[in-house]
């Protein structure tokens, strides 16, 4: 297995974070986005997008998009589910990830708000409007998971939302937003105490800068 990714790439590091939980070592290969390296000749022949993370398995497919690169994981390797077996708290748990992976994270991408840049907008601009978008999206977030128990955002167990939702944190933290959400800053506690998300940490990451 061969991840593709970038230490600070949040949807890299929800990858990283689901080999860890399942005990599973990829080899790791770099691509320095703000160089441009994702747009390479190279790397655009795994990935046309010109995004990280790729994946390619041990038989050579080459997968894209992070939260179906979880869920491949999920299925062919499944102890540690990232999913609970109910539909209904499948569905649950797939929201929160997709609000985050769809809705927030995109935003924060460095081809959008290079796009911003170019139409002339000044930076404090860019950034505000980047920050907002984190805003309201954890408003969001951070009541979809409630009465739910458990120190995790869905029970005893992280699974894919948690994932998610410590990346998103930290990009939060890189755009000074205000971490007013008590309920996912337990989560992110929480998760912080295991092994598979200290390690996927940004710092932890050999191409760290």
């Amino acid at each position: 297995m061969i991840l593709h990714g970038y230490f600070r790439s949040t949807a890299s590091w929800r990858v990283r974070i689901a080999l860890g939980l399942k005990g599973l070592v990829a080899e790791q290969v770099s691509h320095h986005l703000r160089r441009g390296e994702q747009r390479a000749p190279d790397y655009l022949a795994l990935n046309p997008q010109g995004l990280t993370p790729a994946f390619v398995t041990d038989d050579g497919a080459v997968l894209t998009q992070s939260l179906a690169i979880c869920e491949y994981l999920d299925e062919v390797y499944p102890e540690h589910a990232l999913l609970p077996a109910d539909p209904v708290e499948r569905a649950k748990v797939r929201a929160v990830a997709l609000a985050i992976a769809c809705d927030i994270h995109p935003v924060q991408n460095l081809k959008v708000l290079q796009r911003l840049r170019d139409l002339g907008l000044a930076e404090e601009v860019v950034t505000a409007w980047a920050a907002s978008v984190i805003e309201e999206g954890l408003d969001a977030v951070d009541k979809l998971p409630a009465g739910t128990g458990g120190p995790f955002a869905f029970g005893d167990k992280p699974g894919l939302a948690d994932l998610c939702i410590v990346p998103q944190l930290g990009n939060a933290r890189r755009f000074n937003v205000d971490l007013r959400w008590p309920r996912l800053l337990a989560i992110e506690a929480a998760c912080l105490e295991l092994d598979a998300f200290k390690a996927a940490a940004p710092g932890a990451q050999p191409d760290a800068e």
